[in-house]
């Protein structure tokens, strides 16, 4: 089922989006190694926010705990055409999700459909709780290719520790919805993701979720550690295994976050993300637009991309990244593509 999913990856590979990906590693290599801050090429991804609004109330999540500064709202499909034009036909891989939970866009799978046409690799985020039978169906039928189910729970005493206002039988319904209409339609689409987020009132769950995923026949379980904010005296949610935690304890017995930041990283070269109104910013932590650096309703991307804000912001990313408030509380600080 894996191996599918990455056929189906490399089944949306052209000449010009593998060139592009060359060019990009080549000038990301030259931009460790000699500080020559300069990006050639477009991004290779890009994360598309359909909607800020949410059902849930994640005590983590500024969309769920409705504390953004930025406003609320839906992405207008015809500045969703105006996004896939602007950027670019090197562009293979999407992910229609940033904050908010994108089956609350009643057209959601309209901007599936647009990007499917395109020849593009789709992927979304969800927590399953609008996924009836028939949503099911338009969902295989509009040929998404991904979808990451967040599960988080096993009993809905554990799953309401986190998904606060969720209801786990929905999440499982939803689940059993979406695996029937692959098989009814004989599909291999959309690879369906359990995603666990490890918390400490969940993590006695991690290796039954597994089996979980196996009995509903989810293609792939992932376990993902908590992003907490409040993290230096401990957390509630901070796991007691540290394996499942973002966060050790030092010497002054504070908690730290685990991963060595460097001077660098490949997200400023390889992706890009758009909030549902337009707003361009560096990467998914910026989870309410603190550093837009630009408007694709107000300035073309590809202007956008090689402007000197960008560059600024990516040169403050190889030089002093831990000045950077998103960078600091960040998972990505070892990567593979070092």
């Amino acid at each position: 089922m894996f191996w599918n999913d990455q056929r189906n990856i490399i089944s949306k590979l052209t000449f010009q989006r593998v060139w592009n990906v060359l060019n990009l590693r080549w000038s990301y290599f030259l931009a460790k190694r000699l500080k020559h801050i300069k990006c050639s090429g477009l991004p290779f991804a890009a994360s598309i926010e359909p909607t800020t609004a949410c059902n849930l109330g994640c005590p983590e999540c500024p969309s769920g705990l409705k504390q953004f500064t930025r406003p609320t709202g839906k992405l207008d499909l015809d500045l969703h055409d105006k996004m896939l034009d602007q950027l670019g036909k090197q562009l293979f891989y999407i992910n229609y999700y940033f904050q908010g939970e994108p089956f609350l866009h009643p057209q959601f799978l309209d901007l599936i459909i647009a990007a499917n046409k395109r020849k593009i690799y789709t992927a979304t985020s969800t927590n399953a709780h609008f996924i009836t039978k028939d949503k099911a169906t338009e969902i295989v039928n509009s040929g998404l290719d991904r979808m990451i189910i967040s599960i988080d729970g096993l009993t809905q005493d554990t799953y309401e520790q986190y998904r606060r206002q969720g209801k786990l039988e929905k999440v499982l319904e939803g689940t059993k919805n979406i695996v029937q209409a692959k098989k009814d339609l004989k599909s291999r689409t959309p690879h369906l993701i359990f995603q666990f987020l490890v918390v400490k009132p969940n993590e006695h769950e991690v290796d039954d979720v597994f089996k979980l995923g196996k009995e509903m026949e989810i293609d792939e379980v992932r376990l993902k550690t908590a992003q907490l904010y409040d993290y230096e005296n401990g957390n509630p949610l901070m796991p007691s295994n540290e394996k499942y935690a973002r966060y050790k304890k030092n010497k002054q017995g504070k908690f730290v976050p685990k991963y060595h930041l460097k001077d660098h990283c490949w997200r400023m070269w390889s992706s890009t993300v758009l909030t549902w109104d337009g707003k361009v910013v560096p990467c998914c932590f910026d989870k309410d637009a603190k550093h837009v650096l630009g408007d694709v309703t107000k300035t073309p991307f590809k202007q956008v991309w090689s402007h000197p804000q960008y560059q600024a912001f990516r040169k403050q990313v190889f030089t002093d990244r831990k000045t950077i408030d998103i960078c600091q509380n960040c998972s990505e600080g070892t990567e593979v593509w070092a």
